[in-house]
């Protein structure tokens, strides 16, 4: 059986078009910075948040040198806190979960994305270098109200968080 050349080019074309598919859907997979949903924490009882010492006081506390923890609860139709306040040039890892519903949690212009499940804590890390205020979305349909759902994470200069954690201290 004879097989033309044009015949030969988009045969050789597609079977290479399906290997760049296969691979950067793999690579996508498992790529640096990708990270899948684990079930590693326990789950949490959401309709007791009050009850769990992370999420009872939401807040943003200095867990190492330039490394903070950002206890977020997503609820219908706000986050707590707002805003979430760090210093500049620091890790800030958040710890989210829903007291109700199913909601998104995006800082806008970070790597930070993910889905919020009641009884379930996501656990994401943003390294964050200068000072500046970030959006922080709702991005999952949670009710009437959806559309006004949002916050802000602002990165402020070590100096004005010192400021800041001193006068929360009185």
């Amino acid at each position: 059986m004879h097989i033309h050349a044009y015949e030969k080019l988009w045969l050789a074309a597609s079977i290479l078009l399906i290997l760049l598919l296969i691979g950067t859907v793999t690579y996508g997979a498992v790529g640096p910075g990708v990270a899948m949903v684990t079930d590693s924490e326990e789950p949490i009882d959401a309709t007791a948040l009050d009850e769990d010492d992370r999420f009872s006081e939401p807040r943003v506390e200095q867990v190492g040198e330039d490394e903070y923890a950002a206890y977020v609860v997503a609820y219908q139709f706000a986050f707590e806190p707002d805003p979430i306040v760090v210093p500049e040039d620091s890790t800030v890892t958040f710890y989210v979960t829903s007291q109700d519903v199913t909601h998104g949690f995006e800082v806008v212009g970070t790597n930070a994305n993910t889905m919020v499940i009641p009884g379930e804590v996501a656990e994401l890390t943003v390294e964050v270098d200068e000072p500046g205020e970030y959006g922080v979305l709702c991005n999952e349909y949670c009710g009437g109200g959806h559309h006004g759902m949002e916050g802000s994470f602002e990165v402020v200069s070590q100096s004005e968080y010192e400021e800041q954690a001193g006068g929360d201290e009185e």
